[in-house]
């Protein structure tokens, strides 16, 4: 795992905005690279006066719409029994997709740009999007609205915090448990609410 990470960061540290843009991009495509790590180091870049600030936030963004259109289309042409059966092999746990499904079926085109604020969940929106055949525009919009604090947020922390960047991974890791366990109970509140409902029709 650390000579994955140091290999990421040789990576930035050659190629600069290039490296953060192709990173969010591979990234938000659901490649499973974090982007605490990303924004994260970009941000200390910023701080070491390798990169100027605002620079490394548009190629964060510029990156991360680029991976979520692609996302996008892979979940339009492909739809959901592609995912299912081809997804392992790209990265895609079902468990993911499931979560940001959950999200799209409650809040429709709009849980693109809420998820985007959140870890897990907001590197996978892109493909209920595509099963639904959201307005291409309108996906993009929302993408950017959403997308736009997270990559300042974590390039200024990065910035702040300076030599102990990597405190974001671990704050990151524990963010993301935290959603992780709030989207299950999200979960289950919805299913146990689908049968009541359901139930209550029935009477």
């Amino acid at each position: 795992m650390e000579q994955h990470l140091q290999l990421l960061l040789d990576f930035m540290s050659q190629w600069g905005y290039w490296a953060i843009g192709i990173l969010m991009a591979s990234e938000n495509a659901c490649i499973p690279i974090p982007s605490e790590v990303i924004l994260g180091f970009a941000g200390y870049m910023v701080f070491m006066g390798a990169l100027n600030f605002w620079g490394a936030v548009l190629a964060g963004i510029i990156g991360g719409i680029v991976g979520s259109i692609i996302t996008y289309y892979i979940g339009l042409w492909g739809g959901r029994p592609f995912i299912d059966k081809y997804g392992k092999y790209f990265f895609i746990k079902q468990s993911h997709v499931n979560a940001a499904q959950r999200w799209f079926d409650k809040y429709g085109v709009s849980a693109v740009f809420f998820s985007r604020l959140l870890p897990v969940v907001r590197t996978f929106i892109s493909l209920p999007a595509g099963f639904g055949a959201v307005n291409i525009n309108k996906f993009i919009i929302y993408t950017f609205l959403g997308s736009t604090p997270w990559t300042i947020l974590l390039i200024y922390l990065g910035d702040t915090l300076g030599k102990n960047w990597q405190t974001l991974l671990a704050i990151g890791h524990k963010f993301s448990s935290i959603t992780c366990i709030l989207l299950f109970m999200a979960g289950i509140f919805f299913l146990w609410r689908h049968y009541r409902n359901r139930k209550q029709t029935n009477l």
